[in-house]
């Protein structure tokens, strides 16, 4: 009987090791069941950015500095520049004559109000000049032009013919040994030297080449041609 007792207790021992080690076994299996399904999904790659987060920046188009680099456009006739003037200047016919510019090199005079030179209704005019100057440029559309220089003799230190010779080159047109003094008649007397010109690379120029003394100007006007 005692015998019979004791084999049910070993079984009942038994029955509860089993349970037990089977429930262990199926609490573990369960937390460790599906790794792969746990972290099966990828992981998004859209996610909106915070609302705060800053735009992202967005280079600076070239196209200002490329318009600030640009030449200037071509000025359409009648221009007129007043040489060694630096406002502008009506004329007695009502023209309005642009500051001195265009110029290269050299530098300008002006003479006493009470100057008087001839052959001219605008006195005044000629009381100021460029001289030493190697260059004029102007942008100007390209075609015919009719370019008047003004000019006329009022240094002290020039006393006659020779006294101040120079060259210039319009358009390559050569106007060789060039003395003011010879082609007005003497000192204090207003010349207007007229030249026809055509300009094909939107920018009418001159080159001055001194030879005795330095070249010098009152004025420059560019015309369209008729």
């Amino acid at each position: 009987m005692q015998n019979a007792r004791r084999s049910m207790h070993c079984l009942s021992g038994c029955f509860i090791a089993v349970l037990v080690l089977f429930l262990f076994t199926g609490c573990n299996s369960a937390q460790h069941s599906d790794p792969v399904a746990a972290n099966s999904a990828p992981p998004t790659t859209d996610t909106p950015a915070p609302a705060d987060m800053p735009a992202p920046t967005v280079p600076a188009t070239p196209v200002a500095e490329a318009a600030t680099n640009a030449p200037a456009a071509p000025v359409l006739p009648p221009v007129r520049i007043k040489a060694g003037l630096f406002n502008s200047f009506t004329d007695s016919d009502g023209n309005v004559w642009l500051p001195d510019q265009g110029f290269a090199d050299g530098d300008t005079a002006e003479r006493p109000d009470d100057l008087q030179v001839a052959n001219t209704k605008d006195p005044v005019f000629y009381r100021t000049e460029r001289y030493g100057m190697t260059a004029f440029s102007y942008p100007v559309p390209n075609g015919k032009y009719i370019l008047k220089l003004h000019f006329a003799e009022t240094f002290d230190g020039i006393s006659g013919p020779g006294g101040r010779v120079f060259s210039f080159n319009v358009g390559g047109q050569e106007f060789k040994d060039f003395d003011i003094w010879v082609k007005a008649g003497g000192a204090l007397r207003a010349y207007i030297e007229t030249v026809n010109v055509e300009v094909t690379n939107g920018k009418l120029e001159i080159a001055f080449t001194a030879k005795e003394e330095n070249p010098e100007i009152n004025g420059i006007e560019i015309l369209p041609a008729p």
